[in-house]
């Protein structure tokens, strides 16, 4: 991992000179690369760092807490992400009351200019920052003016038509459009935490499964998916298909991420599982029996197996990467 710094005050002569990105990065999608890339190449040819601020929590967590989004990544994620894309030193700013009350000269004067010794604002032409969303593009260029940076601001991006954006994602996923989502996203949605213990149903009466606890980020739509589960202690994948659901055949209530391998595993069984949304296959309902819904896995498992032949022909017919 690259440096991170979890407060103003650790980053502060640590930081600079930057050429700044600035979001909250939710997801790290498309548009977020694109913002990210186009700050190391004004970093490059400055001889800056490549320098992320990004927020935790989401800030409408603290100014309107009934609108605030369930995240599409975990922050570890993010910053996983950030790292990935090219972001060489990353601020996390604590977003607590005293930052929101900020007004946007003082965010500017505080964080950017004294704080990470900006030399470069990169952000989206939509971006809002101060208390009550006061600054705009407009004011962050007047500021960048009058203090001695330099301002771009980066024009959203398309992706067949449709503006990349987290809040586009999140409304995918919530519908099961993991394959619209993934188009965003440049890469799955994906879900990832400790295997937990299930009911020991489904390997009595149905299929052994890996057990999620999901966690607060935003969730499938409740149904069947085509996924690939990554053990993310030592990397080894499986095809596999998951329901992301209540299991109202045994009379659940709460929301359950069960994995089941196409595949067995060798050695040990996994700890912590990310799963790779691909593919949405079918709503979950309720079987009359334990048995309906055991033959109704096993359709599902010969979709799944269908999908990962057609996947393997496309890459063996894909030209050869010239080295």
């Amino acid at each position: 991992m690259k440096a991170v710094y979890r407060s103003l005050a650790d980053a502060k002569d640590r930081f600079g000179p930057c050429a700044l990105a600035i979001g909250n990065f939710d997801g790290v999608h498309l548009g977020h690369r694109t913002l990210i890339r186009q700050t190391r190449e004004v970093a490059a040819s400055n001889g800056w760092k490549t320098a992320v601020l990004t927020f935790d929590p989401h800030p409408a967590v603290v100014v309107a807490p009934k609108r605030a989004p369930r995240l599409i990544c975990s922050l570890e994620e993010r910053l996983r992400l950030l790292e990935q894309a090219g972001a060489e030193e990353i601020l996390v700013l604590p977003f607590v009351p005293e930052v929101a009350k900020m007004s946007p000269e003082e965010f500017v004067v505080e964080v950017l200019v004294d704080g990470l010794d900006a030399r470069a604002v990169l952000v989206g032409q939509s971006f809002r920052f101060g208390c009550k969303q006061a600054g705009n593009t407009e004011v962050m260029e007047e500021l960048g003016d009058r203090l001695g940076f330099d301002t771009h601001f980066i024009a959203p991006v398309i992706c067949r038509g449709e503006i990349v954006s987290s809040t586009a994602i999140r409304s995918h996923v919530r519908h099961g459009r993991v394959t619209n989502a993934a188009r965003l996203l440049g890469r799955c949605f994906s879900l990832e935490g400790e295997v937990v213990s299930g009911h020991g149903v489904g390997s009595k009466q149905t299929v052994p499964t890996l057990n999620l606890k999901p966690g607060p980020e935003v969730m499938p739509r409740k149904g069947v998916y085509i996924t690939e589960a990554e053990d993310l202690e030592d990397g080894r994948r499986w095809q596999s298909i998951t329901n992301a659901g209540v299991r109202p055949t045994f009379g659940g209530h709460d929301m359950t991420v069960e994995t089941f391998l196409l595949s067995p595993f060798d050695g040990r069984a996994p700890n912590r599982l990310r799963i790779y949304f691909r593919h949405f296959l079918r709503e979950e309902r309720q079987f009359p029996n334990p048995q309906e819904l055991k033959t109704q896995i096993l359709k599902d498992v010969g979709r799944a197996q269908a999908y990962w032949r057609r996947i393997a022909r496309f890459r063996a017919a894909a030209p050869a990467t010239k080295p």
